[in-house]
């Protein structure tokens, strides 16, 4: 299940970024709970201003609420250009179960239907050499390898991949 992020999310951000695999690949850490609140803030102003769409992964429990288990977001950085980027995130105990290619598939289907009329036609998924774990991701949900990106310190330390998928008419 996919829904944006909410403030009851904070203590589960907390716990999965505990994950030293994850704070490798991410630009934000979230180390406690005001840095979680710090986060969701991000992700809030990214809704409300129209370049950020993050969505929690959810998975159901036997019993209790369902767990975070993921992140998938669109980064629009023009809204209402023919490009915009992908990314994601999946908790250590969640990987290996395929929730991030089903997560970015859905999201993927949701941005080409929800901004094509504002032209939308390529999304790109960026990710660093040392994340092959990010490339089966890609290949798995149909983002076609384009090219080498040089590395861009500090945000983009190492060399990366780009991966694009086209709008189908």
């Amino acid at each position: 299940m996919l829904r944006p992020f909410r403030d009851e999310d904070a203590p589960a951000l907390v716990e999965i970024y505990r994950d030293e695999t994850l704070r490798r690949f991410t630009r934000t850490p979230v180390t406690d709970l005001g840095a979680a609140a710090h986060w969701l803030d991000l992700q809030y102003r990214g809704w409300a201003d129209g370049v950020r769409y993050s969505f929690a992964v959810l998975e159901p429990r036997a019993s209790g609420p369902a767990e975070l288990v993921a992140n998938v977001a669109l980064k629009r950085g023009t809204p209402g250009g023919p490009v915009a980027e992908v990314g994601y995130w999946t908790a250590a105990a969640a990987r290996g179960r395929g929730l991030a290619p089903r997560a970015l598939e859905a999201v993927t289907g949701w941005a080409f239907a929800a901004f094509a009329a504002e032209g939308l036609v390529r999304l790109d998924l960026l990710h660093q050499v040392d994340n092959p774990a990010s490339c089966r991701v890609a290949e798995k949900t149909g983002y076609r390898f384009e090219e080498v990106l040089t590395a861009l310190p500090p945000e983009f330390p190492l060399d990366g991949h780009r991966h694009s998928r086209t709008a189908t008419v």
